[in-house]
């Protein structure tokens, strides 16, 4: 039996018990269906076997070696991560396209009694169904963009409103990066389709008629694209622009990127990099300051001579016309409090 989907906002209350990805394991890595696991019938090493049969030997010889490698495997999860389900178990099987991988998987499934289903399309479907969102389709709600100097605390004025029940999208939180140059956080960045994935599940979710705040991004998160829809809309979109004293934005840095300064080789090979925009003699002295943990400092100097002149060139996102001014002198936690109950009465104003 088939099932199909029919939009992004239904994955939220599929009638299934578990979402059963039998794709090999770096088909999944790369992305899969929201909340599903990974029972490969063919990990790579077999999936690549089945193919060079196939070409070299014959589709009879692939078929017949393709059919014992996955019973094996089918018996394998049945013994392990199936081994509990007991007979009202009602599993979604997927594969690439709805084809003989999970078909075959379903079919034993099905015989043991379990009221399972395979996605019509497999994999194919749902990513289908996420470029159509972020590719063809024009964004669902008004966007307000917050825009601010690096140091200026927007992802964690974000993060508040989002607990205050504004709609909030976190771009970097979903890009795993903090879009700079000394961004990168641990685990790294997910695939470009993972990301897109993630996004297009959040905007599925959105309520068309409220505002959703985004913070101010170029069209790249680290090396991750923001999708066509999305970017459109936040290069004409209304923006506030959080402004606060340098000092401030120095000593919240300084927290915020305790994880970068406690690498310390991997923080004099982020300055390194940057070599090719600033002069030997300053480029020397950065280096200096990370090795004598004068880390404020080291921060005021990178902003003041690298990211803010770079965020005034580039003119953030949107146009002048459209900005409204957010100052802010109390970048600690009590002080971001206040300002988000602030902020939230002026998102709305915004639109």
């Amino acid at each position: 039996m088939s099932f199909s989907l029919s939009s992004l906002s239904t994955l939220a209350g599929l009638p299934f018990d578990q979402i059963i990805d039998v794709r090999a394991p770096s088909e999944f890595a790369l992305d899969h269906l929201p909340g599903a696991i990974n029972l490969p019938v063919l990990d790579d090493d077999e999936r690549a076997l089945i193919g060079t049969t196939y070409v070299q030997v014959s589709r009879f010889r692939a078929r017949k070696l393709g059919a014992a490698l996955v019973a094996r495997n089918a018996a394998r999860h049945l013994e392990g991560a199936l081994t509990d389900k007991d007979g009202s178990y009602k599993p979604l099987v997927y594969c690439w396209r709805g084809g003989q991988r999970s078909n075959a998987f379903a079919v034993i499934l099905a015989q043991i009694g379990w009221r399972v289903e395979v996605l019509e399309g497999g994999y194919k479907s749902y990513r289908r169904l996420v470029a159509q969102s972020l590719y063809d389709t024009e964004f669902p709600a008004p966007v307000v963009v917050l825009g601010g100097n690096t140091g200026t605390a927007k992802t964690d004025l974000l993060m508040r409103l989002k607990s205050m029940g504004v709609q909030v999208i976190d771009l970097e939180g979903l890009a795993n990066h903090r879009g700079s140059l000394f961004g990168h956080r641990p685990g790294g960045q997910p695939s470009q389709k993972a990301f897109e994935g993630m996004l297009a599940g959040q905007i599925a979710a959105l309520d068309p008629t409220k505002p959703v705040m985004v913070e101010a991004e170029s069209s790249k998160i680290g090396r991750l694209n923001v999708p066509p829809s999305l970017w459109r809309v936040m290069l004409k979109a209304p923006r506030i622009v959080v402004q606060a004293p340098l000092k401030s934005r120095a000593q919240y840095l300084t927290a915020a990127y305790r994880d970068v300064i406690e690498d310390q080789p991997m923080l004099l090979k982020t300055i390194e990099k940057l070599r090719p925009l600033h002069s030997t003699d300053r480029i020397n002295n950065w280096l200096l300051m990370a090795k004598d943990a004068a880390f404020e400092e080291l921060a005021s100097e990178l902003m003041l001579c690298h990211y803010d002149p770079r965020y005034k060139k580039q003119g953030d996102t949107g146009t002048p016309t459209d900005e409204t001014i957010f100052c802010l002198d109390d970048l600690s936690p009590t002080g971001l409090d206040s300002a988000a109950e602030r902020l939230a009465k002026q998102v709305t104003g915004a639109i």
